[in-house]
């Protein structure tokens, strides 16, 4: 087998969903979650999906990600991949994580009966400034570092930052996977795993990459995701352009206007120093005068009185 040869890629949501958004999975999934959440697999009883989504619902259009909401052993865990950039995407998964808490509270309940909400996303971007791929957010006291609740957290896997083979943990084995694109890739984790799961999720990625029709879905769902990465690139560049031309205008506006402020300002200022030198000049015109009269009315020459006022 060519191990260039290029696979189905489980990281593409349509891929995702059909290993880790169907029921009979459930042996997958746990050992997924177990490993990704770092909980002892054998604490993982039950799992119940409640929604697979691809939104919008159509695979041809654009601008959608895959979310996955799952009952874990009366824990709401919410899975989501995303493969292109989002702007704001902390604050929506925020947002999203709270949407989930908050509707688990029936009329009349207790808020003590809320369950323990868990969001992980899966991103292949970066997020954060930092080396590590793997981001556990909860809510602590600042200082004391005492937990508030354990009934929030948030974990966030930036796949781009994960290089592969570099540990043997479960988790980086399952990420290694997710990242995987060729047959090559899938072997050498299959060498060196010893997760059953793990290897029982490469037979799958085999068949699905067999799969004619399977590829021709991932091809074209890809192929919609690039369209989407290019669309948004277009348009932070089109924003960009744009307020470089703004900033430009306004900068010259603002500059115009500075101008004939600080050109007001420096012709009142300069026009009081012309009227204060031309008001003295005059002053000393009009006092010689008053003199010159006074000498003459007393008798005294031209030459007398030349002298007398340093002329």
């Amino acid at each position: 087998m060519n191990s260039d040869q290029p696979i189905v890629k489980l990281k593409l949501d349509v891929i995702f969903k059909r290993v880790f958004g169907d029921e009979n999975n459930t042996d997958i999934i746990a050992a997924f979650l177990s490993a990704l959440l770092e909980i002892p697999r054998n604490s993982i009883e039950k799992i119940s999906i409640n929604n697979v989504e691809l939104a919008p619902e159509f695979l041809d259009q654009k601008f959608s990600r895959l979310d996955m909401k799952m009952d874990v052993d009366g824990r709401t865990v919410n899975i989501e991949m995303q493969v292109n950039y989002e702007p704001d995407f902390s604050e929506r998964t925020l947002f999203y994580w709270s949407k989930l808490y908050s509707d688990e509270l029936k009329t009349g309940s207790e808020y003590g009966t809320l369950k323990r909400t868990v969001c992980i996303n899966l991103i292949d971007f970066n997020l954060f400034n930092c080396e590590d791929y793997h981001s556990h957010f909860c809510v602590m006291e600042k200082n004391r570092h005492e937990m508030l609740t354990d009934k929030f957290a948030i974990h966030f896997f930036e796949l781009k930052k994960r290089h592969r083979f570099t540990k043997n943990s479960p988790m980086d084995e399952w990420l290694d996977l997710i990242n995987a694109e060729t047959e090559g890739d899938l072997m050498e984790i299959q060498n060196s795993t010893a997760i059953p799961e793990v290897k029982k999720t490469i037979v799958m990625l085999r068949h699905l990459s067999a799969d004619e029709k399977v590829r021709q879905e991932a091809y074209y769902r890809e192929k919609r995701l690039h369209d989407e990465a290019t669309a948004l690139g277009h348009a932070r560049r089109e924003g960009i352009a744009e307020g470089r031309a703004e900033g430009r205008a306004e900068g010259r506006a603002e500059g115009r206007a500075e101008g004939r402020a600080e050109g007001r300002a420096e012709g009142r200022a300069e026009g009081r120093a012309e009227g204060r030198a031309e008001g003295r000049a005059e002053g000393r015109k009009e006092l010689q005068h008053e003199l010159w009269t006074k000498f003459r009315d007393k008798g005294l020459s031209e030459d007398e009185i030349r002298e007398l006022l340093g002329e």
